[in-house]
């Protein structure tokens, strides 16, 4: 027989699980007047397996990341909960050495996770003053690097998502980006949003509708972009969804 007493304790650690995942999201103001940015997540549940993190590096770059674990729900929170300690304590070891951030972690989620269970990541440290940035792609929805003149770039998977294969490995690439650059990042709920006729939003229509707002500042276009998603599929969400945009000034 469940008590009243027990549905209440539910309630309140349903509240503060919400809570620890709020908290293990951040995105702290720019420290400086070279880079821009804004990130959204909306679950689609009070739980759930989508997650970003920001972070400024002692010397002035940003570290951030944004990810995506298998299924929906408690489950997928869990892991990714999971993921994103793995990756502060390994991160403590390996500094900004991404592939061997990346290995620490893997070996951690398939010690730690059931078979099958993985989870998307794309990893970047990003110089304001060079406007370098260094990534890895571990199985992630390619990022879109987009340009003042329209035109962009993709930066495809470097390796597999962690939790797959316990020797994967994981190589690490730069771009430089330009003055104006954004780079636009999402987990897959983005574009696998479908309208009420059974459309996919895709790729391409992320990439237009980023293009459309490109004169915006990133928080207006994070925004634009959400809502042209939502408008799109009439207001139904089928999956977890975030969004990031940074610009190189």
């Amino acid at each position: 027989m469940i008590t009243d007493e027990a549905v209440v304790d539910v309630s309140q650690d349903w509240l503060q699980a919400c809570s620890v995942q709020e908290r293990l999201m951040r995105a702290p103001a720019p420290v400086n007047r070279r880079l821009e940015y804004s990130v959204s997540c909306r679950q689609l549940r009070a739980l759930g397996g989508d997650c970003y993190d920001f972070t400024w590096l002692p010397d002035g770059r940003l570290a951030f990341l944004i990810g995506d674990a298998s299924g929906k729900g408690v489950a997928a929170a869990l892991m990714m909960a999971g993921v994103q300690a793995s990756l502060r304590t390994a991160s403590l070891f390996t500094g900004d050495d991404l592939p061997a951030l990346l290995h620490a972690v893997n070996r951690q989620v398939c010690f730690s996770s059931p078979t099958g269970r993985y989870a998307t990541l794309f990893c970047g440290v990003l110089d304001p003053v060079t406007r370098t940035l260094r990534y890895v792609n571990a199985g992630h929805n390619p990022p879109l690097v987009l340009h003042p003149d329209g035109s962009c770039d993709w930066l495809d998977p470097t390796g597999a998502p962690v939790g797959l294969f316990p020797d994967g490995i994981w190589q690490e690439k730069a771009v430089r980006l330009r003055p104006g650059d954004r780079l636009v990042a999402y987990t897959d709920g983005v574009t696998e949003t479908f309208s009420p006729a059974g459309d996919e939003w895709g790729a391409d229509r992320l990439q237009q509708t980023a293009r459309d707002h490109a004169s915006k500042s990133p928080d207006v276009m994070v925004r634009s972009i959400l809502d042209a998603m939502s408008c799109f599929s009439a207001g139904v969400q089928s999956d977890d969804v975030t969004l990031a945009v940074i610009q190189a000034l």
